[in-house]
Order: C-alpha cells, then sequence, then structure tokens
C-alpha cells in the first residue's frame, strides 16, 4: 500500500469519525425537543453551536470525495489542508444556519399567532415542501448537484495555495452544496427541525444525490418524496409517519 493510499484511507477514516461522533452528540442534545414543524429554535447561541454539529453530522460523509481530491492535491500537507477546507466548508452552512434564524426569527415577531399550527402553520408546512420539490426539478439545482458530484473539476478550476486557500476552496464547495441542498434542509423546518429521524432522512437523501450512480432517478425520488410529504401536509398530517404534530402554539424564538 503506497504513503499517499494510507493517508487517503486515514482522510476518509477521520471524517467519517467526526460524522459518527456529531450524530451522537446530535442525538444527545436534540433527545425530546421534537415539536414537530416550526419546533422553537431556543437562543441564537444555542440553536447555531447544535446547526453547526448538526450539519457535519449531515454533511460530512457527502463532502468526503471533495476533502480527499482537496488534499491529495496539496501536496503533503494533508492533515491541515483538510482541516482548513472542512471548515470553509461548514463556514458556509453557518451562515445559511444564521439565515435560517433570522427569516424564523421574522416570521415569529411579525406573523405571530397566523405561525400556529392551527392556522396558517400546517399549509406553510406544506407548501414548504412542494417548493422544495419544485426546487428540485430547476436549472439552478441541476448546476450545484453537478459541481457536487464533480470535486475535482471544482477543486482544480478554483485551486488556491496556502492554508487560506484551502479555507476559500472549502467555502466554494460549501456554497455549491449549499446551492444544492439548501431547499432538502429547509424541509426539515416543515417536518421538525429537531427531529432525528427526519434529519437522519434528509442527511440520506442529499448523500444519494449526491453519489448514486444514477443521479435522476435519485433526484427524482427525493422530488416525487417531497411532493407525497407535502401533499399528506396539507390533506392528511396525521397519515405522515413519524412526524410530531404541534399544539397551537407558534414558533417562539428566545432571546
Amino acid at each position: 500500500m503506497t504513503a499517499a493510499l494510507r493517508t487517503e484511507r486515514a482522510l476518509v477514516a477521520t471524517l467519517l469519525g467526526l460524522a459518527g461522533l456529531s450524530w451522537w452528540w446530535t442525538i444527545e442534545r436534540m433527545h425530546g425537543m421534537d415539536n414537530g414543524p416550526w419546533t422553537s429554535l431556543g437562543n441564537l447561541g444555542w440553536f447555531l453551536g447544535v446547526w453547526i454539529v448538526m450539519m457535519a453530522a449531515m454533511m460530512l460523509p457527502s463532502v468526503i470525495p471533495a476533502v480527499a481530491v482537496y488534499a491529495g492535491l496539496a501536496r503533503g500537507r494533508t492533515a491541515a489542508a483538510a482541516l482548513f477546507f472542512t471548515s470553509g466548508y461548514l463556514a458556509v452552512w453557518a451562515a445559511v444556519g444564521l439565515v435560517a434564524f433570522g427569516v424564523a426569527g421574522a416570521g415569529g415577531l411579525f406573523a405571530g399567532g397566523v405561525l400556529d399550527w392551527s392556522r396558517g402553520g400546517r399549509w406553510l408546512a406544506g407548501k414548504a415542501l412542494l417548493c422544495a420539490a419544485a426546487y428540485q426539478i430547476t436549472p439552478l439545482k441541476e448546476a450545484c448537484l453537478a459541481r457536487c458530484r464533480t470535486p475535482l473539476g471544482l477543486t482544480v478550476g478554483s485551486w488556491r495555495h496556502g492554508r487560506l486557500g484551502g479555507f476559500r476552496l472549502g467555502l466554494a464547495s460549501g456554497a455549491w452544496c449549499a446551492g444544492c441542498c439548501w431547499a432538502l434542509v429547509a424541509s426539515l423546518f416543515a417536518l421538525g427541525v429537531m427531529s432525528i429521524a427526519w434529519t437522519a432522512l434528509v442527511a440520506g437523501l442529499i448523500a444519494l444525490e449526491k453519489t448514486l450512480p444514477w443521479r435522476r432517478v435519485a433526484t427524482g425520488g427525493t422530488t416525487a418524496l417531497l411532493v407525497v410529504l407535502g401533499v399528506l401536509l396539507l390533506v392528511a398530517p396525521d397519515l405522515v409517519p413519524g412526524l410530531k404534530l404541534p399544539g397551537a402554539d407558534p414558533m417562539p424564538i428566545h432571546g
């Protein structure tokens, strides 16, 4: 076995280990917190901490090819290269979490009781899933997914030297990934962002889209699933397996 192959395997094992540790931490922190669609996000510090670890658990397995390609091109600086690349990648998803928190806070502030499940919350959740399904078949989704599935082209085409260069490449990879997966991640809020089961399902769908040889089969299946879930939320939410129906309270944001 060559030194490069041993290094690559060690890198893959490390990233998978970090993903596993993130899953364990996420399960521990989110246990018993699932209140269904529009679950309270808590204060910003708590939410952002949980969000970043959750994104690491969900995304690290599917970003391994990109990290491995970059580390392999970094000429012997594998550990540091992988660290800075991964940090840049997760920084993008931290920014996505900040946007989500801001949107949720604005919704709770200006919409008030309209977000009650018994009023507009149910319809908003169903329509959010249908919008996520619609995004799946857009040219932008197709372009972003193509970039995510070809990490060598992305890395070589945007190559930057040094640690800052690795971080910037991680940012670029994360941006394409966010463009590809933001609608799937957003669907978590309509199903229960603190639900381990829904988080695991969305993570699995993302991994399949990025790695399954039959790309259109993967995206088509994901689109169909989102449509079914969206329609069920609108007409018969009791039939959605594993969905915890919330009470009459809107999604509050605690400072």
